[in-house]
């Protein structure tokens, strides 16, 4: 909070804007995107003085992947990146995190009809768990306080979950990188002043699947290991099931309309509710109530089995933006584009696509 007035202050010296996007802005003037560097040493600072009251062991990859993830955010945010250095760089990130650091998991519990998997598919499925994320994080970062207030609920349910689960090594990076994007939001909350770019987005995405992938893990049953919480696969999806159903959504239907995956559009849940009149603040609150629901209602089914559990959840999803739909076709009967339609874009562009 203290760190992003600097920020601010010597983007606007230096001018340390990204231009290469200035066709997909809103904003009338130029807006520093480096606000991710006040998130990463904030998140960096605190788990380094909680380290001497726990044993992080694995989380010592998380830091060092977290440090080469912010060199590449940081130059993207500035200069712009192609794409194949981007996903070359977010692969040798998470295979860190799988092949040194240990998040990788070892089972899908039955989801999909897949039970246990060896090193190899659990290595791969892990790395494209983390690589998914990453840019999932950075695909809803669309308006003004969004991709924050979606990590603050994200890493504070994993904290609290891991102090029920007395995993105290994890809560303190949950907690460590909720604080940080509290910080920052206080300057992201509409209209903002400052946007974390691609390096606050991918950071929140990176740790975010680390946390999810150990919740699942610790919470597996193994004879010898009682879970503190059944159903975790489902319960991890329901704490970040916006960018997961954002993501899959616009994907899915690029893919439908022959279109590249990785072409971005304003086809997003937010740009949706935009067109339909609702003020950025409206649309944050909205998204964050229906993801707090999620997961109260996930952890109180949590018996009801991972299966059940997620196919409610994409269901409940899909029901929401049926409804946007249906709202969208009586508002907008001729509309043949949605690009001649104002957007409250922070003007940044994710990791492959917007």
């Amino acid at each position: 909070m203290f760190s992003i007035p600097s920020v601010i202050y010597t983007s606007l010296r230096y001018n340390l804007f990204d231009k290469n996007d200035l066709h997909r802005k809103n904003h009338k003037r130029n807006i520093s995107r480096l606000g991710g560097l006040a998130i990463v040493g904030s998140f960096t600072i605190s788990i380094l003085l909680f380290s001497t009251l726990t044993n992080y062991k694995e989380a010592n990859f998380l830091i060092a992947s977290c440090i080469l993830l912010t060199a590449l955010g940081l130059k993207d945010d500035v200069y712009g990146t192609n794409t194949s250095t981007k996903f070359s760089l977010q692969l040798t990130v998470a295979s860190i995190l799988v092949f040194f650091g240990g998040f990788r998991l070892t089972s899908l519990y039955g989801v999909l009809t897949i039970g246990e998997m060896n090193l190899v598919w659990g290595g791969i499925f892990s790395l494209i768990l983390i690589i998914f994320l990453n840019n999932a994080f950075n695909l809803i970062d669309g308006i003004d306080g969004l991709a924050g207030v979606i990590g603050i609920i994200s890493t504070l349910t994993f904290g609290i979950l891991f102090c029920i689960m007395h995993q105290l090594p994890y809560a303190f990076i949950a907690f460590a990188l909720a604080g940080a994007i509290g910080g920052f939001l206080k300057y992201n909350w509409y209209p903002a002043k400052i946007f974390m770019g691609d390096t606050g987005a991918l950071i929140i995405g990176l740790v975010s699947a680390a946390l999810a992938i150990k919740f699942i893990e610790l919470n597996k049953f193994t004879g010898t290991n009682y879970p503190a919480f059944f159903s975790a696969p489902a319960i991890a999806v329901s704490i970040l099931i916006v960018p997961i159903f954002d993501s899959l959504r616009v994907f899915c239907i690029r893919i439908f309309n022959r279109k590249s995956p990785f072409k971005g559009d304003r086809n997003h849940i937010h740009h949706r509710l935009e067109r339909l009149g609702m003020k950025p603040n409206k649309i944050v609150w909205l998204t964050a109530s229906l993801n707090v629901v999620t997961i109260g209602s996930t952890i109180a089914l949590q018996t009801l089995g991972n299966f059940l559990l997620i196919f409610l959840l994409i269901g409940v999803c899909a029901l929401f933006s049926i409804i946007i739909t249906f709202q969208l076709s009586k508002k907008e009967p001729n509309k043949k584009s949605s690009s001649l339609k104002p957007d409250y874009n922070s003007g940044k562009s994710s990791v492959i696509a917007r």
